[in-house]
């Protein structure tokens, strides 16, 4: 028998373990879910803003195309059908540009085979973009904020936390949208940056984001470490459940034996009582018997009386004799096994668990770092220790609750191993030390007094000792010794 294996604390320290594991896995799977959901409005948007960019480009080169000449020109009517597109300037063969970055931007126009940016204001967010044709060429002003398709535009400026913006290398950004900045600065950043699909206007499109702690799934994290909890209570309840059965079990396994030991011992005490004056009836009644004898002349009925009585308590004294036997322990043949005595201390502690919390009695054991093995056996062992404590717990109930104090000593002295248990309770009057382990003597009021003495039989039929004394500080102090086991 031992005390469960499982400790207290370990189904709260899973369940610990599991509840972070899970709000973990649930915190991380929403930020998955919220990190994909980002590249794919992200992505959107760059195509998006790519086709516009794009569509500049195009409306560039059919207006090169056509190189028109017509006086009322045409291509002016432009910002009435692209809404980014503020206005177009055409310089005319043998013209001049006003203004030196449109001369420059034609000049990179046609170096490259493309539309080039001139005039970039990225605190207006407006640019020229201009493109060399034939002997003339276009430019287009474009405002950045008006290229955002707001019909299919994935991140509404109202209600999306990303912000938005296009960058040029060199240039400092121009914000399409602040966004809402969550959790003051703190949670997980999101990030994305890539160059727009037009050679023309390599504008970088750059989306950020930051998943602040009040989007988590807290709702669903505390759920489940709710449920975590509860799994935890319900373990430890079937635990103690467990326990107490197990407990239950043990106590009458050890009752059942101690009333069988007991009865072995009331049989001896009946023995050893009734052996004495048995002896003095067969002893008097054959010396009443040989005196009529000797006086010559005597009844034969008498004669027969006496010798019948003389045969019945010959007969009652082996009935007594062969009981004893009966209910005796037997002996074992094949000596006893290893026993480590604080195995035995343990599991008696965890059977009278419950007694020294009703008592609210402060215990203690004191044992060595290394095992103390003793020659025993270990029902017997267990029978002892169960007796010497429950006698403490019985001593101590007339003291002070704060004045209960048991101390269990576990250590060898010589060849023999050692456990002496020590209680604060009213201790050994000289008196009762001389009686302590006799049958039939108890101090406490309906007692049978067969306890000690038993368990003395027990530790000298194993080749130890019980002993007892008053302890120096008040109470008493029981001694067994049992033979080391060799190794």
């Amino acid at each position: 028998m031992r005390a469960p294996a499982l400790p207290q604390l370990l189904p709260w320290l899973v369940a610990a373990v599991a509840a972070l594991a899970g709000a973990a896995l649930l915190a991380s799977s929403e930020l998955k879910d919220r990190r994909e959901a980002f590249d794919t409005n992200a992505r959107i948007a760059h195509r998006l803003l790519s086709q516009r960019l794009v569509q500049h480009d195009a409306v560039l080169a059919t207006l090169a195309l056509l190189n028109s000449t017509r006086a009322d020109q045409p291509e002016q009517r432009l910002p009435a059908l692209y809404a980014q597109i503020l206005r177009v300037t055409r310089r005319e063969a043998g013209q001049a540009w006003p203004d030196a970055d449109h001369a420059q931007a034609e000049e990179r126009s046609r170096q490259l085979g493309h539309a080039a940016i001139s005039a970039l204001d990225t605190r207006s967010g407006q640019y020229d973009l201009v493109l060399a044709a034939g002997p003339g060429a276009y430019a287009l002003r474009i405002d950045m904020a008006q290229t955002v398709p707001q019909d299919e535009w994935p991140l509404p400026p109202g209600r999306s936390p990303a912000q938005v913006a296009l960058a040029l290398p060199g240039q400092p950004p121009f914000a399409l949208q602040t966004g809402q900045v969550n959790g003051g600065g703190l949670g997980w950043p999101l990030h994305f940056d890539k160059v727009l699909a037009s050679p023309s206007q390599p504008f970088h499109l750059v989306v950020s984001q930051r998943v602040g702690p009040s989007e988590l799934p807290w709702m669903a994290m505390g759920a489940w470490c709710a449920a975590m909890v509860g799994m935890a209570l319900a373990w430890t309840a079937w635990q103690r459940q467990l326990t107490r059965r197990r407990r239950a079990e043990d106590l009458l396994r050890l009752g059942q034996v101690t009333r069988l030991n007991t009865l072995g011992e009331l049989a001896a005490g009946l023995a050893h009582e009734l052996n004495q004056p048995l002896t003095a009836v067969v002893a008097n009644t054959q010396a009443s018997l040989r005196l009529l004898r000797e006086q010559g002349d005597i009844d034969p009925t008498a004669v027969a009386a006496m010798e019948q009585a003389v045969a019945q308590a010959r007969r009652a004294a082996e009935v007594v004799a062969r009981l004893r036997r009966v209910i005796e322990r037997p002996a074992q043949a094949d000596g006893l096994p290893s026993v480590v005595l604080q195995d035995a201390v343990r599991d008696a502690l965890h059977l009278l668990e419950p007694e020294c919390q009703r008592r609210q009695l402060a215990t203690s054991v004191e044992a060595p770092a290394h095992e103390v093995r003793v020659r025993a056996d270990p029902v017997a062992l267990e029978q002892i220790v169960h007796n010497l404590i429950m006698n403490a717990l019985q001593a101590m109930e007339q003291m002070p609750v704060d004045q209960r104090r048991l101390t269990l000593r576990l250590g060898t002295e010589a060849s023999m191993g050692r456990l002496d248990v020590i209680d604060t309770g009213p201790g050994l009057s000289p008196a009762v030390m001389a009686k302590l382990f006799q049958p039939f003597f108890s101090t406490r009021a309906g007692g049978l007094g067969l306890g000690l003495s038993l368990c003395d039989t027990l530790a000298t039929g194993m080749g130890g000792r019980l002993s007892a004394q008053p302890h120096p500080s008040g109470g008493a102090a029981f001694c067994l010794t049992l033979p080391l086991a060799t190794p």
